[in-house]
Formats: structure tokens, C-alpha cells, sequence
């Protein structure tokens, strides 16, 4: 058998490289589709689009309100929407802690770290008692906004805490000494309903249901409903579901835009006014390690996010 000889780049040749390098897009306005129904004052919802006041300046930081990204589907866009959340929350001086809650590490990815390289991840926090979370927060290249990063070692922790007692509040003991220094803690969930996420649940005040527009998206919605009323009954009374999140949304589809309809009228006024559309611009995001705010900060992606952490603030504030 022959050995590939070098290249003149210094590469074998037949060598195949995986590697992508993200080409930062251009900083003129895109995909901007201002539908017909926009200019009537309706949104992608089929409801008119309701005024979202700005959102108020802060004099401090803290306590965190807790939010969980949760859907037991995967490929719905819990890991985007929570980093992309984040890093618009922190854009309207919020501080925010992203915790990273699924041994894949797709939050971690996304944010540029490489799992498999951390000595220390919220494995560590949860299991190892002389671990503090401040010793395993991040700060990413979004200021104000803080990683709790995760790998596969996480998957371990699923059945070491079994034997544990109150493993359904490790979570939330864990996170406790941490709620003071922010605003907004993220919860990214693994997309199943085992322990992990019955432990996020328990954790936060909230859920946020990122939903995908399509048909098998919305039968699953029932089930995470139905646990999401057990930890309320049986862990966490003050649990509640802070919105319902289209995402993957294609106005040009019939499929779409009958989910869409159905979404709304099955959970009304708790389906945010905000939509993700569909867009190039996230796999992009990915690549470059970095939140859609500031790798294509005028693209309708961003523009999306940072009109969902207006709402998000707004039905806080709403709810004080």
C-alpha cells in the first residue's frame, strides 16, 4: 500500500479535512421579509402584534430568575434559542448564567469551548461536594454572559443520583450561591424527561418551550405538559410555564403556518409574539462559536432573539 505523499501545503495527500472555516457575513441588513401581514400590524402568530414596552434599565444585579429550555423532542432549537436568548438579555444589561445540562455539549460547542478538553464542567458541581459552581463558570466572549459548561460525563450523573435522597433538587442546590450574582439563569435541558430535566424543572421558576413547526413537534407538546404539572404538585409549586416558542418557522409553507395556527389556538396568550424563522444564518452561528447577535447582529435571526428577551423581561416584570 502507498503512503500519501505531502501536498505543498504540507497536507497528505487524500488526507480528508473536516475542518469548516465560518466565512463572518456582511454587516448589511439580510433576510429582511416584511410579509404583507407584518404591515397590517399582524404577526407570525395570526394575532395582532401586541407593544412590548423597553425593557427597564437595572440599578442591580440579582436574584436570577431560573429558566429551563425544555422539550423532550430533540432538533427544535433548545440549545440556539437558549444561547441567543442569553446573549439579547445580556444585550439589555442583564447578567446571565447559560448552564449547559445535557452530556452532548452542544451549549458548550456553541459557545466556542471544547468539551472534551474541560477538567472541570457542572458534572464536577453536582457530584463532587468540594467542587462551587464558581469554580467551574466560564465567562464567554459575550459580556455579562456566563457558561456553565457540560460533556459526557454528565450522562454518568443520571445514574449515580438515583441513590441519591432529594436527587430530584441536587440542581437547584447546586445553583443556589450563584442566583445572587445574576439575572437570568438558562437551563439548557437534554432532550428527554429522565432525571436531568426533572431536576431542571425543580430548579427554575419557569419553562420555555421552544416548539418546532411541525406536525410531530406539536403531539409531544401534551407530554412535557403533563410532567411539567407533576413537579409542580410534587417538587416545585412555584414552577410555571413562562412561553411557548415557534421556532423553525417557514411562512412560505402550509404545514407551517397551520401549526403555527393550531399552536395558537390550543395555548393562546402563553405563545410568544416572537418566531424564529428558518434561516442559513444558525449552522453558521455554530461554526463560529459564537450567539447570532454578534455573529450576524443585524440579520432577522437577531432581530428575532432580541424581541423574545423582550417579551421574556416584560412577562417578568409583568408578573412581579
Amino acid at each position: 500500500m502507498s503512503t500519501p505523499q505531502p501536498s505543498a501545503d504540507g497536507r497528505s495527500r487524500g488526507a480528508v479535512d473536516l475542518s469548516i472555516a465560518p466565512h463572518k457575513p456582511d454587516t448589511t441588513d439580510d433576510e429582511i421579509d416584511i410579509s404583507p401581514e407584518a404591515s397590517r400590524g399582524v404577526g407570525p402568530t395570526g394575532r395582532p402584534l401586541r407593544h412590548i414596552p423597553e425593557p427597564p434599565m437595572l440599578d442591580r444585579h440579582g436574584p436570577a430568575s431560573v429558566l429551563a429550555m425544555c422539550n423532550q423532542k430533540g432538533g427544535v432549537g433548545k440549545t440556539t434559542s437558549t444561547i441567543n436568548l442569553g446573549a439579547s438579555l445580556a444585550e439589555f444589561g442583564r447578567r446571565v448564567l447559560l448552564v449547559d445540562f445535557d452530556p452532548q455539549g452542544a451549549l458548550s460547542v456553541g459557545l466556542g469551548v471544547h468539551p472534551h478538553q474541560l477538567d472541570q464542567t457542572i458534572y464536577n458541581v453536582i457530584m463532587e461536594r468540594s467542587v462551587d459552581v464558581h469554580d467551574v463558570v466560564m465567562r464567554t466572549t459575550v459580556e455579562g454572559m456566563d457558561l456553565l459548561p457540560s460533556n459526557i460525563d454528565l450522562s454518568a450523573a443520571e445514574v449515580q443520583l438515583v441513590a441519591e435522597v432529594g436527587r430530584e433538587q441536587t440542581l437547584g442546590r447546586v445553583l443556589g450561591p450563584a442566583l445572587a450574582d445574576y439575572d437570568y439563569v438558562l437551563v439548557d435541558c437534554q432532550p428527554s424527561l429522565g432525571l436531568l430535566t426533572v431536576n431542571a424543572l425543580a430548579a427554575a421558576d419557569g419553562v420555555i418551550i421552544p416548539l418546532e413547526c411541525e406536525f410531530f413537534s406539536l403531539r409531544g407538546v401534551a407530554l412535557l405538559i403533563d410532567t411539567i404539572e407533576k413537579v409542580r404538585e410534587r417538587l416545585n409549586p412555584k414552577l410555571e410555564i413562562s412561553g411557548i416558542l415557534a421556532t423553525m418557522f417557514d411562512p412560505r409553507t402550509l404545514h407551517s403556518r397551520e401549526v403555527m395556527a393550531r399552536v395558537v389556538e390550543a395555548f393562546g396568550d402563553i405563545v410568544f409574539d416572537s418566531v424564529i424563522n428558518r434561516t442559513v444564518r444558525f449552522p453558521e452561528t455554530t461554526v463560529a462559536g459564537e450567539p447570532i447577535t454578534r455573529w450576524a447582529p443585524r440579520s432577522a435571526g437577531a432581530r428575532a432573539y432580541r424581541a423574545l428577551a423582550r417579551e421574556v423581561i416584560a412577562r417578568e416584570v409583568m408578573a412581579r
